[in-house]
């Protein structure tokens, strides 16, 4: 045999080895053709053939904190629906006005993250609340869920306050106090002044002090600089005031202060001072109240003025028969210091003793002249100062904030 035909004989068996080998060899599964009907493509070099399946993600879950259908819900409840497993988008809560026949709105704010919404305001009593809750869960997926719920039924005579802010939208003096009134007692005075906020433009400090629990008062240090705003906002609506009553509405309002006028009134001497932007602009001769009428000392505050008005010795315990019995029906420029009667007005039977003696039943009074023209310039919260006699001014007796210490005034704080 020759060298050629040795190689080539070789060379055939090494093919048919190789053709023995394909015809036995095994495939793997995973390289196993695809189903009957299927097709299937190489796979590139490096890459894996299996397939990851992502389950769907679970619905979004919104909660309200109060139970569907619920009855007797507390009014000072604030209602909030929080998200699980995705977030909150959107949430409509309504009522039923009964007396006004209309549908509504509560408002709300969501959680910037989305994970709850929470109500802006406090509960009505006596009515039922829808509730339509939407949200997604992390698939983007939304859900719509809806409640009702009602809540306690009160006496809305006897259980429910009624707020009023005193001088309303008027231009005050400077010692004109803020005043908030109730018409049925407060009995929880923490809970309450806990919601009254009053806001001054210039800012100055101030703290509120209970006269009584249908009745707060709120004055700064010293009196309010010439020309501020003061803002009150009354914000009780459904807020607990002891014994089962409730706040019923929120109430804002204020005034706005006028020019600085100080009456300064020396009874031991008889006359008067009018300081106005801190100088004097009028000394008034003037009489107080005689023996057994003294005028009260201490720091007054006009209340209210009657261009006239009848004044009745009766309204103060003098009954008719009485020597110092007196019915005069036209008093004129009648401006009011104390709820116990004491006035400051014209008294033209008293000419004679102004500037020299008192003899009044307790007013002041002075000529009509000057009367006229103190009326034309005094506000409702101009400070009286009343000095010269032994009798002192009682507390509550008219708007006395200004006649004790600013210390004082605030330990009637109940905060």
């Amino acid at each position: 045999m020759t060298d050629r035909h040795h190689r080539l004989v070789l060379a055939g068996v090494a093919l048919a080895g190789v053709a023995s080998l394909g015809a036995c060899s095994v495939v793997s599964p995973s390289a196993a053709s695809p189903a009957a009907g299927g097709s299937s493509a190489p796979t590139p070099a490096g890459s894996s053939s299996s397939t990851t399946t992502t389950a769907a993600a679970a619905p979004v879950s919104l909660t309200p904190n109060v139970a569907a259908g619920a009855t007797g819900v507390a009014l000072d409840t604030v209602v909030k629906v929080t998200a699980a497993q995705g977030t909150v988008s959107a949430v409509t809560m309504t009522y039923r006005d009964t007396k006004k026949g209309t549908t509504v709105p509560v408002q709300g704010s969501l959680d910037p993250a989305g994970a709850s919404w929470t109500a802006t305001g406090l509960l009505e009593p006596n009515v039922t609340y829808d509730l339509t809750m939407t949200g997604q869960n992390k698939d983007g997926k939304a859900t719509t869920a809806s409640s009702t719920f009602s809540t306690q039924k009160v006496n809305v005579k006897t259980q429910l306050i009624y707020p009023t802010i005193v001088a309303d939208g008027s231009t005050v003096g400077t010692a004109m106090p803020v005043i908030v009134r109730f018409d049925v007692p407060v009995t929880d005075r923490a809970s309450i002044q806990k919601h009254l906020k009053v806001t001054s433009t210039p800012n100055q400090p101030g703290t509120w002090s209970w006269v009584s629990n249908n009745e707060v008062h709120y004055r700064p240090p010293a009196y309010w600089q010439a020309g501020t705003k003061v803002k009150v906002d009354v914000d009780i609506n459904s807020v607990p005031a002891g014994n089962g009553t409730y706040g019923q509405m929120d109430v804002s309002g204020g005034f706005t202060v006028g020019r600085s006028l100080v009456m300064k009134a020396d009874l031991a001497t008889h006359q008067m001072q009018v300081v106005i932007n801190g100088q004097v602009a009028r000394t008034i001769p003037v009489t107080g109240g005689k023996a057994g009428f003294s005028t009260r000392s201490g720091t007054k505050v006009i209340m209210e003025k009657f261009s006239q008005l009848r004044m009745d010795a009766n309204t103060v315990g003098i009954e008719p028969g009485d020597p110092n019995y007196y019915n005069i029906p036209d008093v004129k420029y009648a401006m009011r210091e104390t709820n116990s009667g004491e006035f400051l007005h014209a008294a033209p039977w008293s000419v004679g003793s102004q500037g020299k003696a008192n003899v009044s039943h307790g007013c002041i009074g002075m000529s009509t002249d000057n009367a006229g023209w103190l009326f034309s310039q005094v506000l409702v919260g101009d400070p009286v100062q009343v000095t010269g006699t032994a009798r002192t001014l009682e507390p509550g007796n008219g708007w006395t904030d200004w006649n004790i210490p600013y210390a004082q005034f605030a330990q009637g704080s109940a905060l």
